[in-house]
Formats: C-alpha cells, sequence, structure tokens
C-alpha cells in the first residue's frame, strides 16, 4: 500500500521535529559541561590563588624569624 503523500510530508515534519529538539539537548548538554569544565577551572584557579598565598605567608613569616 502506498502511504498519502500527506501522511509522507507529516512524518517527515514530525522526524524532523523531533531531530531538531534531540539535537538542542545535545546542544545544551554540552554547554552545560562546558560551563561546569569551566567551574572547575575557576576552582582550580582560586586554589592556586590561595595556595600562592599561604605561600608567601609561610615566606614573610620566615624572614621575620
Amino acid at each position: 500500500m502506498i502511504p498519502k503523500l500527506c501522511n509522507i510530508k507529516s512524518y517527515y515534519f514530525v522526524n524532523k521535529t523531533l531531530f531538531q529538539i534531540v539535537r538542542e539537548r545535545e546542544r545544551e548538554r554540552e554547554r552545560e559541561r562546558e560551563r561546569e569544565r569551566e567551574r572547575e577551572r575557576e576552582r582550580d584557579r582560586d586554589r592556586d590563588r590561595e595556595r600562592e598565598r599561604d605561600r608567601e605567608r609561610q615566606r614573610e613569616t620566615e624572614r621575620e624569624t
């Protein structure tokens, strides 16, 4: 049996729409992963800065004694 043209068009539209939704969700997940990586990098930088401050304090303390 040959499907009607309108059915083919509607299937195409539905599939295309679903594909767009899935693709947009994948993009959103990727953006979220990137934001999480950026937050992790920022935490690492903060941690490094804090360590450097601690080292400086330690050096200052050693110089004073």
